[in-house]
């Protein structure tokens, strides 16, 4: 993704755009991919105003059309699934100027790619809302150059207000499209439109919403609070907006009537170098990282091999106002409308796997197993009904510092070695504040002196999964094949969140899984098996020379134990 990387001249982006003397004289569109309609990743394109670039004789259509050129040439390493034009196609609306910019999006149409367009102030007469009839904008792009767009799903009557859905983050997204003036009629269609898709998240395109106010925070405009009024505000899938028409650009956060965010921004570059020189906006979607990341270009400069002092401070913009990230929690922010569906608990038996060795859930001492590794309560402990959402069982125990779980005398997990390998998983959860380093969660009570080993420190405890500084995972085991500690280490955890946690060996290697994924420290030396004292495990509690010397502070879910390497796919997480 391209907010991991400088935007620079001479990469391979600014390569692939080639400049054309002749407007139209379009040579073959390289096709940078597809859009991977699952990533977390994903790209909406936004055009502002490009009035003064098709301005009767006066215009060049060049920096558009290396726009147009760049997204597709992109489509693939950016994620870019939909694009929006913002308004003001033209600076005077007639009809050579609609049919130039009209001739530079066939590139996108004959690509069936996903994009929409609407009508600003200067595309049509303005003092007209969208029941004025026909006119040069709507010959070109009315309803009907949109017939075989493969994100277009319908307009109103009048032709003027359209919208679009595409696929991204395995779900689907609705574009509004509006024009620059609605009626009546344009804000009962729009209505009718949301109440026709009630669980999908909604981007608003218009032309006029909001300005710039004080210190580059954005305020609505008067017809803005007539959009707000009668169609933001109560309808809680919306929860971006974007538009042109004012200038500078700016972005604000109004709450609406559900009490959430409504992020709105207005982006407009007609003013600057060239007529703004045809910038787009990246809006750059990661919902693994629930956030929007925004950046602001012109891969028509971008792309020039000679340039002046003006055109370099022009490539990119990077100020507050034009480069930024919008953190948004994605999975919350949509929960009105359309909630993430909680996974139901399991029974035992769904997550029964051959090699099972143990398996306990916070609501009883047994091994659910029927292994017989059944446990005993040393201390104070207390049931919670809070849980990881993958979590098999919809409950935890919480140890407060001062109690712990252990293995009863007998159990025979106590004498296993688990030479062919052995997966340990746990849900936990540490609370604010944790500050309890070197606590226990899976750990031998007796030392590794007591099964023979001398190398290290042989009071350590035969094998140990604790927390160790800032809440990152320890696993220190003394092997069968080794006289000293076999130590992996994990990464500081963020706490108030539940984490699935995995010690898997493979009869060889020990590897740690935060989340289903890999760590890093993870020890090439090999590690055989586990040795034994045929002394108890305790759960929630570390032992140094068979003293029990700190319990876990936070929430400990199902743990299960295998006697063998499972693949991530086998997890509790997964099944």
């Amino acid at each position: 993704m391209t907010t991991r990387r400088t935007f620079l001249l001479g990469t391979g982006a600014a390569a692939a755009l080639v400049t054309t003397p002749a407007a139209h004289a379009a040579p073959d569109i390289r096709i940078g991919g597809r859009p991977d309609p699952g990533s977390q990743r994903f790209t909406l394109a936004v055009i502002p105003d490009t009035q003064y670039l098709f301005d009767q004789d006066r215009g060049d259509s060049e920096p558009l059309d290396a726009s147009l050129r760049y997204l597709l040439d992109n489509t693939g390493r950016e994620n870019i699934v939909f694009i929006s034009h913002l308004g003001d196609l033209t600076e005077n609306g007639l009809k050579s100027e609609i049919d130039d910019i009209s001739d530079s999006f066939r590139v996108l149409d004959r690509r069936r790619v996903g994009y929409s367009v609407l009508a600003g102030n200067h595309d049509l007469d303005s003092r007209t809302d969208d029941q004025r009839g026909r006119t040069p904008y709507l010959d070109e792009f009315g309803p009907h150059r949109f017939e075989n767009s493969p994100t277009f799903r319908g307009a109103s009557a009048d032709g003027y207000n359209s919208y679009h859905v595409f696929r991204a983050a395995g779900r689907e997204w609705l574009v509004l499209a509006l024009d620059w003036r609605m009626s009546a009629k344009g804000f009962a269609w729009a209505r009718e439109v949301l109440t026709k898709h009630p669980k999908l998240p909604v981007i608003l395109t218009t032309h006029e919403l909001v300005q710039a106010g004080e210190q580059d925070t954005a305020e609505l405009s008067d017809y803005g609070r007539r959009l707000w009024n009668e169609l933001i505000k109560d309808n809680d899938q919306i929860f971006l907006t974007l538009n042109g028409h004012f200038w500078p650009p700016a972005r604000a956060v109004l709450r609406n009537t559900a009490g959430n965010d409504v992020h709105v921004h207005i982006t407009n570059y007609q003013d600057r170098y060239y007529g703004g020189s045809a910038m787009i906006r990246l809006y750059q979607f990661d919902l693994a990282r629930d956030v929007i990341d925004v950046r602001t270009f012109s891969p028509w400069l971008a792309a020039k091999k000679r340039l002046n002092s003006l055109e370099r401070g022009e490539i990119e913009l990077t100020g507050a106002a034009d480069r930024f990230s919008v953190p948004i929690d994605f999975e919350q922010r949509f929960a009105g409308f359309a909630p993430v569906p909680v996974r139901p608990a399991r029974p035992v038996r769904q997550v029964l796997v051959p090699g099972m060795v143990a398996y306990w859930r916070s609501e009883s001492l047994k091994d659910l197993s029927g292994n017989g590794n059944d446990l005993k309560q040393v201390g104070n402990l207390t049931q919670s009904p809070d849980h990881h959402r993958d979590s098999p069982s919809h409950g935890s125990t919480f140890f407060g510092k001062d109690g712990y779980l252990s293995t009863v005398d007998n159990a025979p997990i106590n004498r296993m070695t688990f030479d062919r390998g052995y997966t340990i998983e746990a849900f936990i959860k540490m609370p604010k504040g944790f500050d309890h380093a070197w606590c226990g969660l899976f750990t031998k009570l007796a030392p590794g002196s007591a099964a023979g080993k001398t190398g290290d420190d042989p009071s350590e405890p035969i094998c140990t999964l604790n927390l160790a500084g800032g809440g990152g995972l320890q696993w220190a085991v003394f092997p069968r094949n080794q006289n000293g500690l076999s130590t992996n280490w994990g990464h500081e955890m963020a706490q108030d969140t539940w984490w699935h946690v995995a010690v898997v060996n493979d009869g060889r290697h020990t590897k740690l899984f935060v989340d289903g994924a890999e760590l890093l420290r993870n020890p090439s030396t090999p590690a055989v098996g586990i040795s034994t004292a045929g002394d108890p495990w305790l759960i929630g509690a570390y032992a140094y020379n068979r003293i029990v010397e700190k319990s876990y502070h936070g929430w400990l879910g199902d743990l299960r134990v295998v006697d063998r390497a499972l693949p991530v796919e086998k997890f509790l997480t997964s099944q």
